[in-house]
């Protein structure tokens, strides 16, 4: 598989947004604007909808569901621990900190989707689609919660009032209680979680200033080792420690490795933190997902998967 070809589509347009911002007259003030509607309207639209559509058997899957969360525990952890390991810990801004540690451990949901179809067809839709729903509300909890203690906020309130978890709850209970959208707004919700993508990876790309990434270099380095290299160890010994089967191991690994989430740009900027930063880092995560990709299916992944 091409993985340079399957992230070029994100890259391309973090870049687009970058150059139009920076070259034409839709700067920083339009894409302000841009950023509220992502982040309050098509997000959560895009983020329900990507968990109702798929019925969840949660009593096949338990295995599966038990390694994710494990996955993501250990993630969320070892981004955490980052100011507190020494050696590195004294190097690392704790308001930086704050805004990036949810680099190391939330993923790209839409690459994670296309790359699970074609590993593994409908199986593995059906499989990322479970990781995806009891997953994205704990990633998003374990976001909000360092940004809200850090600014002194309420975290309860932050969370109640945090249109992505509202979303991602309710379309957990919603997939569980059997709802299912009427054929009819398929369509229209398709279209806008269609949006929500380009402009949210456009809107990364406008916040964008690598210069800000120079000041913070341990940072930077220390939570895409954790996203790129630490989560595929770890998911490989949860595979073998959950004993998965062949697909199940595949989606694990696969999605240990896929590149951040490209709303972590858009939470942080809306929690008035450093976007730029944020967004940069975004930006260097897709393009280490060419080689973490490889690294997870191709040399940690079973053979004969």
């Amino acid at each position: 598989m091409n993985y340079a070809q399957l992230l070029f589509p994100d890259f391309s347009l973090i870049l687009c947004g970058y150059l139009v911002c920076r070259y034409t007259a839709l700067d920083r003030r339009v894409w302000e604007q841009v950023e509220a509607l992502v982040y309050f309207f098509l997000f959560p639209v895009l983020l329900f909808h990507s968990i109702v559509r798929s019925p969840l058997d949660l009593g096949a899957t338990s295995s599966l569901i038990g390694a994710g969360l494990a996955l993501g525990v250990t993630g969320i952890a070892l981004s955490y621990s980052l100011p507190w390991l020494p050696g590195i810990g004294r190097h690392i801004d704790r308001r930086e900190h704050a805004a990036s540690a949810q680099v190391g451990f939330r993923f790209n949901s839409f690459i994670a989707l296309a790359l699970a179809e074609r590993l593994a067809g409908a199986q593995g839709l059906l499989l990322i689609a479970v990781l995806i729903g009891v997953c994205v509300p704990l990633f998003n909890v374990g976001a909000v919660w360092p940004m809200a203690r850090q600014a002194q906020r309420g975290f309860v309130r932050e969370l109640v009032r945090n249109p992505l978890i509202l979303a991602t709850a309710s379309g957990l209970v919603a997939n569980l209680l059997g709802f299912r959208l009427p054929q009819w707004a398929e369509p229209t919700v398709t279209r806008i979680g269609a949006a929500s993508l380009a402009l949210g990876l456009m809107a990364a790309g406008a916040g964008m200033q690598f210069g800000t990434l120079a000041r913070a270099k341990t940072l930077a380095v220390s939570v895409l080792a954790v996203r790129h290299l630490l989560l595929p160890l770890v998911a490989f010994g949860l595979a073998r420690l959950f004993r998965l089967d062949a697909v199940q191991a595949t989606v694990l690994l696969a999605f240990s490795a896929v590149p951040t989430a490209s709303s972590c740009y858009v939470l942080a900027a809306r929690m008035g933190y450093n976007g730029a930063y944020v967004a940069g880092l975004v930006t260097l995560s897709t393009l280490l997902g060419v080689v973490s990709l490889p690294f997870a299916l191709g040399v940690l992944r079973p053979h004969g998967t």
